[in-house]
């Protein structure tokens, strides 16, 4: 098979968390959105805490925990090596180059293959979709980020072996997911918090934030939605937007 040829990335730089935040990403591609700020706002970690996250990507999720969180340690690990090479320039470029570390690392190959203690959070965005069948082929610079070669099992066993006894893992993914998402994480995991994230008031929810914790035993909260958007001509309601711009963070 001849060899693939890697066409330059044009690279730019846009602001996060109202300007808090810098992030070097692609122009084309994969780009931290709202999946991203979702994930980041629903970390409530203290300082001293410890937070892993399983797909870092640019560092976009870890970088707005590092603006909202001062003193939570941060480890990315991201299997595309100029992606990670950008998560850890990122980190200088908003001073986090002491708190956050990017590791160079495939879920598949399991979280002990890292060689790091596990953390008090384990968290991710998982790609979205594990088969190829179900779906038209994504752009080229978008697949790693929506098609999870694994399956979503490699992500949840990543997850649950990353975090402590005790420790919280928090995931955002398609909320038609939400059963194997339970299901996955419900040998080794309870005590979950469900938050589902509706587009519209009067639409069905598209993503959850799914919050559970290694070896919890609580019945299943389902927590109240978050809404995106309204039908007055804001792009987003008053909440989204707040925690947008840092100004507010989804609880458990």
């Amino acid at each position: 098979m001849a060899p693939v040829e890697t066409l330059p990335t044009t690279i730019v730089e846009n602001g996060l968390l109202n300007g808090r935040v810098r992030l070097r990403q692609p122009a084309r591609g994969y780009r931290a959105g709202m999946d991203a700020a979702l994930l980041a706002a629903a970390v409530p970690a203290e300082a001293g805490q410890s937070v892993i996250e399983a797909g870092c990507g640019a560092g976009a999720v870890l970088m707005q925990i590092a603006a909202r969180r001062p003193g939570v340690t941060l480890t990315g690990v991201e299997r595309d090596p100029a992606t990670a090479a950008l998560a850890t320039e990122n980190a200088a470029l908003n001073g986090a180059a002491v708190s956050a570390v990017i590791r160079h690392g495939d879920v598949a190959a399991g979280f002990r293959a890292l060689g790091v203690a596990p953390a008090d959070w384990a968290i991710s965005n998982p790609p979205f979709f594990d088969d190829a069948t179900a779906l038209r082929a994504p752009a080229e610079g978008k697949r790693g980020a929506w098609m999870a070669d694994d399956g979503l099992k490699a992500w949840t066993d990543f997850l649950l072996k990353a975090v402590k006894e005790g420790g919280r893992v928090v995931v955002v993914h398609r909320a038609d997911r939400l059963a194997d998402l339970l299901a996955l994480l419900g040998g080794k995991a309870g005590s979950f918090a469900v938050r589902p994230i509706h587009p519209f008031a009067d639409e069905p929810a598209k993503r959850v934030l799914v919050h559970a914790i290694k070896t919890g035993r609580a019945p299943l909260r389902l927590l109240p939605p978050l809404i995106l958007h309204d039908r007055e001509g804001g792009k987003h309601t008053a909440q989204a937007e707040a925690i947008l711009r840092g100004e507010a963070s989804l609880g458990w």
